[in-house]
């Protein structure tokens, strides 16, 4: 039998694939690794406000093999809403987190910067990855984010063969390689003393 595994079009031996990509995480009794976690069931938010992005991420998503639901925001008071279960999304489970938030920094009403800011702030938010991905390079942006608690600024490129690398690399870190807050027991989350 063979024991090569085809990864991203390179062969590993089963062994060293196993072995690189068992990630555990231990609370309470509780193990988690990334082999036993559905992240089919798990979603990504993107909140863009340019239908053009969206196409462009949802398109380098499939190329990619990245088939995760992705609810798609178009401004910060409705991602919001959504996070937070107010106004239309009032009957939403608050608990059902995202995997990852994909989140542009000029959106209309709410900008990303203050929509970071105020996930953040929330005891059942403040863990969820936050991505930025964003066309401005605007230094005093990129030290808000990070003040704030982003996990990652993006600066989108104009090429779509580059943009869909650089896709490519999200969906493997932050959805594949990444045990993220949605993964964990929602008990444990609601009750962890932060």
């Amino acid at each position: 039998m063979n024991n090569k595994n085809e990864v991203n079009g390179n062969l590993t031996d089963n062994d060293s694939f196993k072995e690189n990509n068992h990630y555990k995480k231990e609370s309470k009794n509780k193990q988690i690794s990334s082999h036993n976690i559905n992240y089919k069931d798990k979603y990504i938010l993107l909140v863009e406000d340019n239908e053009d992005d969206v196409e462009l991420t949802i398109r380098a998503f499939k190329k990619n093999n990245i088939l995760n639901k992705v609810i798609i925001l178009r401004d910060g008071a409705e991602a919001e809403d959504f996070l937070f279960a107010k106004g239309l999304y009032s009957k939403r489970d608050i608990k059902d987190l995202p995997i990852v938030i994909l989140l542009d920094i000029k959106l209309p009403k709410i900008d990303g910067i203050e929509l970071l800011k105020r996930i953040r702030q929330n005891k059942l938010t403040k863990l969820i990855p936050v991505v930025i991905l964003t066309t401005s390079d605007e230094e005093t942006d990129i030290i808000k984010c990070y003040n704030f608690g982003v996990n990652s600024y993006i600066k989108k490129p104009v090429d779509f063969e580059r943009f869909t690398e650089i896709v490519e690399q999200l969906g493997l870190y932050w959805i594949l390689v990444n045990i993220p807050p949605a993964a964990l027991s929602k008990d444990l989350l609601e009750n962890f003393n932060y």
